[in-house]
């Protein structure tokens, strides 16, 4: 008897799948959704014109989600009982990244986090989640909340990011008042009449903004925004490549299950009060590692050759000794060569610490870098 065929699940559409096949793009599979790559520059013009101008990013897959309680503190313990980030502490329209940590420190997935400068939302901290994990996080995050407090999912929004140096010009002709917003702030916002809520934040290392609008209005305000000649669409070939040169991991390759805040070079992301007490999934072994140091640490990478090193490519000490893995490689157009990350024992963390890489069965030398290759050009105010 014959097996019956696999049933392939069909790929969902963000709410810009047209506009995307419209311009031209090449989609491909990601995290569940049919996606835009690159468009007809290719990645390496759409990653410099970011660098140079302003890239706009459907990022809809993502997750979105509030967490609602009676108040603030209330929403902000139950979410603090799941992340090792100060909640409590934040202020309002103000944002935060985080991590959901599971009980041995490993990381479930990132995340940011909102809190509602509205004042009659009190008690309202807006989720944002990556793609692939969103499913799996809703059913974490609700499950572990108290009676009080819950998780309503936001389905019915999308998602855009507009990223680069004239972001903050472009953004400013729609909605007054985005340019003088400093970098991690977020509050409602109209653009052109159409509400949205806007947060100075994004994943390139670059200046710029993240748009959350009802779906059925984005099309609108993407339209508007890619009438700029400062602004083109960015697939998702070049958003890579941008936050490897800033240095920013991505979860399932830089973080996963097996690596701790600590490790992956975030403890800057853990707060004085949530050092001091704890109260986290996995506290004991993120306090312990704050302490006294992890056993090995995400660090930047370059190698001394023009030949890229890829995920999983090994890394080996000068004299030979297995000491870690790259977890995300490519070549970095704004570096002007390959550029790499990944986790070598801490005795070997240091910046300009010759290592050797294992490319296709040879030995690349390398050297372990300061993380970001490309300076962050985030916007915190005059």
């Amino acid at each position: 008897m014959s097996e019956a065929p696999a049933i392939e699940t069909p790929l969902a559409h963000t709410p810009l799948h047209a506009l995307h096949v419209a311009r031209g793009a090449r989609m491909v599979p990601f995290a569940g959704y049919e996606m835009p790559v690159q468009y007809a520059d290719g990645i390496i013009a759409e990653h410099t014109h970011t660098r140079e101008a302003a890239g706009l990013f459907d990022v809809s897959h993502m997750g979105q989600a509030f967490l609602v309680g009676p108040d603030h503190e209330t929403a902000a313990r139950a979410l603090e009982a799941l992340v090792p980030a100060d909640i409590v502490n934040l202020a309002p329209g103000r944002q935060r990244y985080t991590q959901l940590t599971e009980a041995n420190g490993g990381i479930l997935d990132d995340l940011m986090v909102t809190r509602s400068a509205e004042p009659d939302e009190d008690g309202v901290l807006m989720l944002v989640v990556n793609a692939a994990g969103k499913e799996a996080d809703y059913a974490h995050i609700a499950g572990a909340l108290p009676a009080n407090v819950r998780l309503i999912r936001a389905d019915h929004r999308a998602l855009i990011a507009l990223q680069g140096p004239k972001a903050a010009a472009v953004l400013e002709r729609h909605c007054a008042g985005a340019a003088t917003m400093p970098f991690m702030t977020a509050r409602s916002a109209s653009f052109d009449g159409i509400d949205c809520h806007v947060s100075r934040s994004g994943y390139t290392g670059e200046d710029g903004y993240e748009i959350s609008v009802k779906a059925n209005r984005v099309r609108a305000i993407a339209e508007r925004l890619l009438g700029h000649a400062e602004v083109k669409p960015i697939g998702l070939g070049a958003r890579d490549s941008l936050r490897l040169e800033a240095g920013l991991c991505l979860y399932g390759h830089d973080i996963d299950t097996t690596t701790s805040p600590v490790e992956a070079a975030l403890a800057w992301s853990i707060q004085k009060r949530r050092r001091e007490e704890g109260g986290f999934p996995g506290s004991e072994r993120v306090l312990a590692e704050l302490r006294d140091g992890p056993h090995r640490l995400r660090v930047g990478v370059r190698p001394e050759s023009r030949i890229p090193a890829r995920e999983g490519a090994q890394i080996k000490s000068s004299d030979g000794a297995p000491i870690g893995k790259i977890t995300s490689g490519g070549f970095g157009p704004s570096v002007g060569g390959p550029v790499a990350m990944g986790y070598v024992e801490r005795a070997f963390a240091e910046p300009d610490t010759s290592i050797v890489l294992v490319v296709r069965d040879k030995d690349i030398p390398a050297r372990v870098t300061a993380l970001p290759f490309v300076p962050h050009r985030y916007y915190r105010g005059s």
